[in-house]
């Protein structure tokens, strides 16, 4: 039999150590004969199943507690990703077990996210989409058998003396005085604080371990307390719940998960993790072999926060439109701003995963979305500020002022089969201010007065001046058409040019508002320095103008994605665009390469 590395099915996908490890417990069989229940269970439920199907099982566990953002993109892709290319299953589990936090509407949020970006959780005819919340019968019952089993206490010291006794990274904790009670009385006080018989922070569950040990995470950690409080799920069913790092490995094992990847914060609480499940596999609570955690980098990216804090104090104080500004990292940002699943997926390829914290540079993330959107995305042109070119003497050398001389274009300059695009050329076009200059600095070779350009996919004019406002500001270009250079006619090369400039005409030109979205920061690493953040913010980030489009474009479908000639990618807002009604909305994307500081 081939091992996995050897299938023709495995895809070549750049090696990291995860890949690594997924690789050696395929060809050791470390779980090849663990058996599967079909859903998730304890350790009687599962052993009742046939041999799991799924060669490996990871899951994707976001608290709904916000929107997700671009870390999170990675960590989707990643799990995922890992569970597709390894002939497994990836599980898609809300870990809602803080009811004080989560919504509703974060978990839609979530869900849509994850779609989005090109996953599903349905494998095997079977949906894996859970909730940490539905296991909170069995984190109770687990946690008896941990006070039975000697290996839990409740304990009622104050939060102030619990801290105090927990001893810091140079002097060792101190036994709680709590700590030798009797099974008996720890079981009563434990059903007590069931029961809602005690005050929220009177007393907690504790892991009986080592106070003296040198990770601090294994002094006695806390892994139940009480809270007074209705869940989103679970209504008022409970009033004790579940500390996050009691509550994580063990839903890992009911859902039978092989690799656990969390990032590196969490490589602390990996010992308590293992402590956990090997106690509850000795009392046979847990299928075995039982999963293992492994941790890597979280993504830092440049210009970034990912804080969900954070994000939700940009939101709140109105220093951005919403969680789905498109200048926001998150999901539902980068998606309205014009980003892709695919560019989000050969971004989270090309950054790989690592042990070691590191800065990715912003540049590196819209390089991906260059590479995908450039095979892809419509070919149009834009003026974005427009100031008018007047051809004087149009109507004599094209038989009236009125004419309009149809252009045409293709769609897509390298798949001819996407057919062209069709506008008029006129006495009266927009084009870019900056594409005039009453006197050129050196190397200028657009118009200025005497220097001949062509029109892009139209005549070759002769720029004759310009006419000014009082305050000196231009305000119409003046030029004349040299005739019979029309693109793609036989005296298109009579005359030779360097200037070649894009152009909407004003009969068909179609006005649209254009956002231009620039980075949320104006520092490289926000939120690194004493400084307030929201002092780094980049005043900058947001500039809305006024443009002319070439006639196509005023058809464009939400969320259709272009290339604006000479200035970019651009995608019209997937909320505030109306195709053939009214104004069409356009959102920068990106330009055409990383200019950012430049």
């Amino acid at each position: 039999m081939a091992s996995p590395i050897d299938s023709k099915e495995t895809p070549a996908k750049p090696s990291n150590f995860l890949r690594q490890v997924i690789v050696r417990d395929l060809e050791e069989g470390t779980y090849a004969q663990r058996h599967w229940g079909g859903t998730p269970g304890d350790a009687a439920h599962q052993h009742a199943g046939p041999l799991d199907p799924a060669k490996i099982r990871t899951r994707f566990p976001p608290e709904p507690n916000g929107y997700l953002h671009v870390g999170h993109a990675k960590s989707i892709c990643l799990n995922f990703g890992l569970a597709r290319d390894y002939e497994g299953v990836c599980h898609m589990r809300f870990d809602d077990t803080n009811p004080e936090k989560e919504e509703q509407e974060y978990v839609d949020g979530i869900l849509d996210a994850v779609h989005w970006l090109g996953y599903g959780w349905d494998a095997n005819g079977t949906s894996h989409l859970y909730h940490a919340s539905g296991y909170f019968d069995f984190m109770y019952r687990a946690a008896e058998y941990l006070i039975e089993a000697g290996h839990a206490y409740v304990d009622e010291q104050t939060p102030e003396a619990m801290r105090a006794n927990r001893g810091d990274f140079s002097k060792p904790g101190v036994d709680s005085p709590h700590r030798s009670r009797s099974i008996d009385e720890n079981l009563q006080r434990f059903r007590d604080m069931r029961d809602g018989k005690l005050a929220d922070g009177s007393a907690v569950l504790r892991a009986k371990i080592d106070m003296a040990s040198p990770n601090i995470n294994m002094r006695d950690p806390t892994i139940y307390r009480i809270k007074h409080a209705e869940h989103h799920a679970t209504g008022d069913k409970w009033c004790i719940y579940p500390m996050y790092t009691y509550a994580h490995p063990i839903e890992d094992a009911l859902e039978n998960i092989t690799h656990s990847l969390c990032t590196l914060e969490f490589e602390d609480q990996r010992p308590f993790y293992d402590w956990l499940l090997d106690r509850l596999a000795e009392g046979g609570l847990v299928n075995t072999p039982h999963p293992r955690q492994y941790e890597f980098a979280r993504l830092n990216l440049t210009y970034v926060i990912t804080s969900k804090r954070k994000l939700k104090q940009l939101v709140d104080q109105g220093h951005v439109s919403g969680w789905d500004d498109p200048r926001m990292p998150t999901i539902v940002g980068l998606r309205r701003r014009g980003f892709t699943p695919e560019a989000i997926q050969l971004f989270a390829d090309r950054i790989g995963v690592s042990k070691a914290d590191s800065w990715i540079d912003y540049s590196t993330l819209e390089i991906a979305l260059r590479d995908d959107l450039d095979p892809k995305a419509a070919r149009a042109m834009a003026v974005l500020d427009p100031v008018k070119l007047v051809i004087t003497n149009w109507g004599e050398a094209m038989g009236g002022d009125d004419f309009l001389d149809p252009c045409s274009a293709p769609v897509h300059p390298h798949a001819p089969e996407r057919g062209k695009r069709e506008f008029m050329c006129g006495r009266e076009l927009w084009i870019e201010r900056s594409d005039y200059e009453e006197t050129p600095p050196k190397g200028f070779f657009r118009l200025f007065p005497g220097n001949k350009v062509r029109l892009k996919y139209g005549h070759v004019i002769e720029c004759t001046g310009s006419t000014q406002d009082a305050s000196g500001r231009i305000t119409e270009v003046l030029a004349k058409l040299v005739p019979d250079t029309k693109s793609g006619t036989p005296g298109a090369d009579a005359i030779k040019v360097k200037g070649n400039i894009s152009w909407v005409g004003v009969a068909d030109g179609v006005k649209a508002e254009v956002r231009l979205y620039d980075r949320l920061f104006s520092v490289p690493q926000p939120d690194t320095s004493e400084k307030d953040y929201l002092e780094e913010l980049n005043p900058h980030s947001l500039k809305v103008v006024t443009a002319y489009v070439e006639p196509s474009l005023g058809k464009a479908l939400g969320d259709e994605k272009f290339q604006f000639e000479r200035h970019g990618y651009f995608v019209a807002d997937r909320k505030d665009h109306t195709p053939g009604q009214g104004k069409p909305v356009f959102n920068r994307v990106t330009g055409l390469k990383d200019t950012y500081g430049k």
